[in-house]
């Protein structure tokens, strides 16, 4: 399944129509990250700069002015073609359905018009360099942008359009709902074949599941890994995003995988916990009915009109309910619930793990999200996550990964 051109040439369309026609628009890919040495990490694209362009190449500006839109393709070595191909314009041009494509002389000069003579122009801010709360270096590529742009026009005016273009991503339009859920159904096929109890007992280490789970998704026709798939057995499942996958697994342990495929860019994203040992204990299986009714009482929860915010409290507060009813807590507040469900219940679900949205409007009909709930008791190595993905209709939510059942054995 491909996406036209005219998918891009209508969000192109779409964005120009909420900014207006008298700001220029200038949107950058990522750029490539080094690794090592000449060695650079698999390009990620910029998920709004595809969604405008379908392009996957790094390092190319779109414009879009008043009565023209054009593409600005970098310059490459004559050794870096050799080792990584020439960029391909016939390519860009069809796949964009943008037809003005240019070297990067021809392109800043054209741009630098529009720039000097508007003084302004709408583009999407750039992170800091290292976000030290999520511990992460980013992307230079915004930052780089905007300085270019300031020698152009010192005094150049920057319109930030970041939730311009997640309010537009967040409604997701039939083609995208059909290439989500591809990446759900053949996340669910492939669980469903791993989490099987005569393929489960087979396992000895984390890693053994993520190679068939990785595996499985390439298989059945997946891009790859939307994001580092997390095989987490027993004290390790209270680590959120554990990724190391490489313990032995106990024989009495609950193993958490969340995982998702990634199908034409778009990525699912579900969890389910199983049982190393085929008869759990009933304190793990109490601990599981807890997250499997606080998965329920989510769903139920979501429809067209609410408000992330308010809808979140509520989830968080059965969930203290059910802390309460395990002794795991006496009273329900913020410190004593983060301290067992330190994360949110859901997020947007899209052309990233977790996607572009205004999480300050109220939910609308066509918008796709996770429910993750969890309980994680560290100091009795048990962590119990269940997520689902949904699509927010008019009645309430389609489960689109309803196919895989949520059991722990």
């Amino acid at each position: 399944m491909n996406f036209p051109d005219t998918f891009f040439q209508n969000n192109r369309k779409t964005l120009r129509d909420n900014i207006g026609t008298n700001t220029p628009i200038v949107i950058v890919a990522n750029g490539l990250l080094q690794k090592g040495s000449d060695a650079t990490y698999p390009f990620h694209q910029d998920a709004n700069f595809w969604y405008l362009t379908g392009i996957n190449e790094p390092d190319i500006i779109l414009v879009i002015d008043s009565n023209q839109e054009f593409l600005i393709i970098p310059g490459r070595s004559e050794v870096r073609e050799f080792f990584d191909g020439a960029t391909d314009s016939s390519s860009i041009e069809k796949t964009s359905g943008i037809t003005t494509v240019v070297g990067q002389k021809a392109g800043w000069e054209m741009l630098s018009k529009i720039i000097k003579k508007s003084k302004k122009v709408a583009t999407l801010a750039a992170n800091p360099g290292y976000i030290k709360q999520l511990g992460m270096y980013t992307n230079p590529a915004r930052q780089n942008l905007i300085k270019h742009l300031k020698t152009i026009e010192r005094s150049v005016e920057f319109i930030d359009i970041r939730l311009t273009l997640a309010s537009m991503r967040s409604l997701k339009q039939p083609i995208e709902l059909q290439a989500i859920q591809k990446a759900i159904d053949i996340t669910t096929e492939t669980l469903s074949e791993v989490i099987k109890r005569t393929n489960f007992e087979k396992y000895r280490y984390e890693n053994e599941i993520e190679a068939d789970i990785s595996g499985g998704f390439r298989r059945r026709g997946a891009d790859g890994d939307a994001f580092t798939p997390i095989v987490a057995s027993g004290k390790r499942a209270c680590t959120i995003h554990y990724d190391a996958n490489n313990a032995k697994l106990g024989k009495n342990e609950l193993v958490i995988m969340d995982v998702g495929a990634q199908f034409n860019n778009y990525a699912a994203d579900i969890a389910r916990t199983v049982s190393v040992n085929k008869n759990p204990s009933e304190r793990s299986q109490a601990v599981y009915n807890a997250v499997l009714e606080a998965c329920e009482y989510a769903k139920s929860q979501l429809k067209p009109g609410v408000m992330m915010k308010e809808y979140e409290l509520s989830v968080r507060q059965f969930i203290g309910k059910k802390l309460k009813e395990l002794g795991l807590i006496k009273i329900i507040n913020p410190k004593k619930l983060m301290r067992y469900y330190p994360h949110a219940t859901s997020h947007f679900l899209g052309l990233e793990p977790h996607d572009a949205g205004d999480y300050s409007k109220p939910l609308q009909d066509g918008m796709v999200l996770a429910v993750e709930p969890g309980i994680y008791i560290a100091e009795e190595s048990i962590g119990v996550r269940i997520e689902n993905n949904v699509l927010i209709t008019t009645s309430g939510v389609k489960v689109l990964s309803g196919s895989l059942p949520c059991t722990l054995s």
